[in-house]
């Protein structure tokens, strides 16, 4: 097999001495492969070294080919515009220089080959669903979701050999996660993609799994590995209830040989007591017994040592993928209470948003109708409880702070122990609580921002969710599902993630649109 992307002895660590990669050695053949794995793993930190954002301190990264990269976050600088994003600015200014009359000779080098540049980036755009967006458009204006599409676009404007993707279903509402997976299906070149959407792993030749440092490949898609996984989890488990038979065997085994040999210590100490036989021959007799109880009791021992490590090694290939466990009874909001009276102002008209009790709505539209725009508003705008908003870009919290810092901020007259404990819920123990928020990883900086909403004085009785499994892996999206599900107040959740949705117990789901405005689908 032909490998396309080769990382030999690969280390790497962040300058507050948190380590990500040890000693990383992994191959990616040719074709589509899926990179999964738990957040604060690397995956993202391995993208941008093979990318050459970052910089390996030891091992090396060789790559088959001119590689392109589309990160989680894209730059949205006032100053950029979507032909800036898209890497063309200077060869449509050397080609309308041209067609204006300019025809220095440096004119025509930028252009090169790239006569209809233009025409291709907007045929390009149109075919990602962004046929409305004029070149010139400032980068900036863009929903969250056009901006990844135009990030897209420059990477297929710009035809690599490898694409290397991070979240890149991240903010795409159903129609551009469809193109984009019409997208990765036509690709004819290497791409290797990090992200946490089950249809585009689904997509995919291979699985590439991050986990303790090594990388493990497994041929197929998603749904395939997650079948290999489970028979293999099925087997140790096998295994590990196995050992502990055998260890139990073991020390049986062990106990009974202490008993024996005890009796016929002791048989031999009566003898020897009752003189019936030659004192050298008791002697030589009890030398035996001595040396015989030692050698059996050695043997048994180290059965019984070699049985609890098979029971170790058993029990390290079962797989514990931490759970959050939280309890929010004081969240709880009374049904029938107004939670909140929202007035809409839009193209169609004004619509009232209402909230009663422990409602679980689900806020649904395309990308650019105005979700995020909504979930402000009604932050900015005051309601009848306590509120808590998670963003897309998880900026509540301060950076320079640790995890624990950021939470105490957030619970003021809550002691350390007591912000300790909430954060061992979320999956933060020990120095894992102690680590700077500019540190964390797009999951960790999640776990982080929920705890600090979560543990807010007075806790939130309306929580605002924008795109929350954005960033997520697989494992992170399920310990979401359940610490939402211990929430006992009102929800509000925009998100395109339908799967994530349908497991919340949504009461009511609700789309906005920039033409017809806020309707029950």
């Amino acid at each position: 097999m032909s490998y396309s992307v080769v990382i030999d002895h690969v280390s790497f660590g962040w300058p507050d001495g948190t380590q990500v990669l040890d000693d990383l050695d992994a191959a990616f053949p040719a074709g589509r492969t899926g990179l999964i794995g738990v957040n604060g793993s690397g995956k993202s930190t391995l993208l941008k070294i093979v990318a050459g954002e970052l910089a390996a301190a030891s091992g090396t990264v060789s790559v088959a080919g001119r590689v392109g990269y589309l990160p989680q976050n894209l730059p949205l600088r006032a100053d950029l515009t979507v032909s800036d994003l898209l890497g063309i600015s200077s060869t449509r200014a050397a080609l309308h220089a041209i067609e204006s009359g300019d025809v220095r000779e440096e004119h025509f080098t930028n252009v090169g080959d790239d006569w209809d540049v233009e025409e291709r980036a907007l045929a390009q755009l149109s075919a990602l669903g962004l046929d409305g967006i004029g070149l010139d458009r400032a980068v900036a204006t863009l929903s969250g979701g056009e901006a990844v599409m135009a990030g897209l676009t420059a990477q297929f404007l710009n035809r690599p050999d490898v694409l290397l993707l991070d979240e890149p279903t991240n903010n795409l509402d159903l129609p551009a996660r469809r193109r984009l997976y019409a997208a990765v299906e036509a690709w004819q070149g290497v791409l290797l993609v990090v992200s946490h959407d089950r249809a585009l792993l689904d997509l995919v030749d291979q699985i590439a799994e991050l986990r303790e440092g090594t990388v493990r490949l497994y041929g197929g898609t998603l749904s395939d590995y997650e079948r290999v996984l489970a028979a293999e989890q099925e087997a140790a488990e096998r295994m590990v209830r196995a050992a502990e038979a055998d260890v139990r065997r073991q020390h049986r085994e062990l106990m009974d040989a202490r008993t024996k040999l005890d009796r016929r210590v002791r048989y031999g100490a009566k003898m020897y007591a009752t003189k019936r036989e030659p004192k050298i021959i008791m002697q030589a007799r009890k030398r035996e017994a001595q040396v015989s109880a030692g050698k059996h009791r050695i043997m048994h021992t180290e059965k019984l040592e070699e049985a609890r490590e098979r029971l170790t090694g058993a029990e390290q290939a079962v797989r514990d993928d931490a759970e959050i466990r939280i309890s929010l009874p004081e969240t709880e909001v009374h049904a029938g209470r107004m939670v909140l009276s929202f007035d809409l102002t839009g193209p169609a008209g004004t619509d009232r948003l209402e909230v009663r009790g422990p409602e679980r709505i689900a806020l649904l539209g395309p990308n650019g109708s105005g979700k995020t725009t909504l979930l402000k508003a009604i932050v900015a705008a005051g309601v009848e409880v306590p509120v808590g908003y998670l963003p897309q870009r998880l900026d509540l919290l301060d950076e320079s702070l640790s995890v624990v810092g950021n939470v105490r901020a957030h619970a003021p007259s809550a002691s350390e122990n007591q912000v300790r404990a909430r954060l061992a819920r979320f999956l933060f123990r020990g120095a894992r609580a102690e680590q700077p928020v500019g540190t964390l990883s797009g999951g960790e900086r999640f776990r982080a921002t929920l705890a600090a909403l979560l543990s807010a004085e007075p806790p939130p009785q309306l929580l605002l969710l924008d795109e929350p499994t954005n960033n997520l892996d697989l494992s992170s999206v399920r310990q979401l599902s359940q610490a939402l599900a211990a929430y006992r107040g009102a929800l509000i959740v925009a998100s395109h993630d339908l799967p994530f949705l349908e497991g919340l117990g949504i009461t009511r789901w609700l789309r906005l649109d920039p033409d017809s405005g806020l309707t029950e689908p």
